[in-house]
């Protein structure tokens, strides 16, 4: 058995146009969706991530603003452009790129985005909105690989059992919890979990979110299991790979996703449905 490939790159373009379609009937309305991404400091990953989201989001038709600022910049002051963003009506999103400078309290700027701009799902409300069933953000990366495992057709995964390998509140939680509304049992473990391969072996879907090269290898898949990886790492090489040694596991699993092309692309699609939404929601 060789696993089906879940391309992200593929499934992205789809839905990007879906969002450009959107832009220009809100547009036409007079509302053109804007989001704000704003870069504190000179982290070269983060110049990378931010530079990729401002050209999707004008792709899309979508008005977007990219403030970039010294890393010295104070978290008063940071926490004054966030507070004007908030009030600023062109603005439907707000995107604070992390990490921030160490001076700077990351969870004190995501939480005081307004929730109704809070694009990237990371305030507490958008979190218990999810947690509880109610409309909200859903956090980008989880909400991507949702959308994979929807275009094979597992949106409903009852009777399904899902093991989540990463415990952060960026990925692991909102991922169980996603994974959970489409009624998936779920099972949370990380890197360190005893005998993990013993529940791997059982799970119908795997998601690895630890950031640990090869942490899943084929010999802790059940075959034809779906398995998405959401790891960013470097190998020996220098090149990108995942968390899953892929090579191993395309062998065992029914579908995988790729690192490149997997559910990177993804990510940055779901910001744009997410300020999508959130523009959507000025004229109802």
């Amino acid at each position: 058995m060789t696993a089906q490939l879940i391309d992200g790159n593929a499934l992205s373009k789809q839905v990007r146009a879906e969002v450009a379609q959107r832009a220009a009937a809100l547009t036409a309305k007079g509302v053109k969706p804007g989001l704000a991404v704003v870069l504190v400091g000179d982290n070269p990953a983060s110049q990378v991530y931010v530079r990729n989201k401002v050209k999707a989001c004008e792709e899309a038709g979508m008005h977007s603003v990219l403030e970039k600022y010294e890393a010295t910049m104070t978290e008063a002051e940071l926490l004054a452009r966030v507070e004007a963003l908030n009030k600023d009506p062109a603005i439907h999103g707000i995107l604070v790129q992390l990490p921030l400078p160490r001076h700077i309290d990351d969870h004190k700027v995501i939480e005081a985005i307004s929730p109704e701009k809070d694009v990237d799902g990371f305030h507490v409300s958008s979190a218990g909105a999810l947690m509880v069933g109610e409309p909200g953000f859903k956090a980008c990366t989880p909400y991507g690989c949702m959308k994979m495992l929807e275009s094979i057709g597992m949106k409903n995964l009852r009777g399904k059992h899902a093991v989540v390998i990463g415990r952060s509140n960026i990925v692991g939680k909102p991922m169980a919890m996603m994974l959970l509304q489409a009624d998936a049992t779920v099972t949370i473990c990380h890197s360190g979990t005893a005998d993990l391969g013993a529940i791997t072996r059982q799970a119908d879907v795997i998601v690895a979110a630890v950031g640990k090269r090869n942490v899943l290898t084929a010999d802790m898949v059940k075959p034809g299991a779906v398995v998405i990886d959401v790891g960013m790492n470097r190998n020996d090489e220098g090149k990108l790979c995942g968390d899953v040694d892929f090579d191993g596991v395309k062998e065992v699993a029914g579908y995988i996703t790729p690192v490149p092309g997997g559910v990177g692309p993804m990510t940055i699609t779901m910001l744009l449905v997410n300020t999508m939404e959130s523009a959507e929601r000025t004229v109802r």
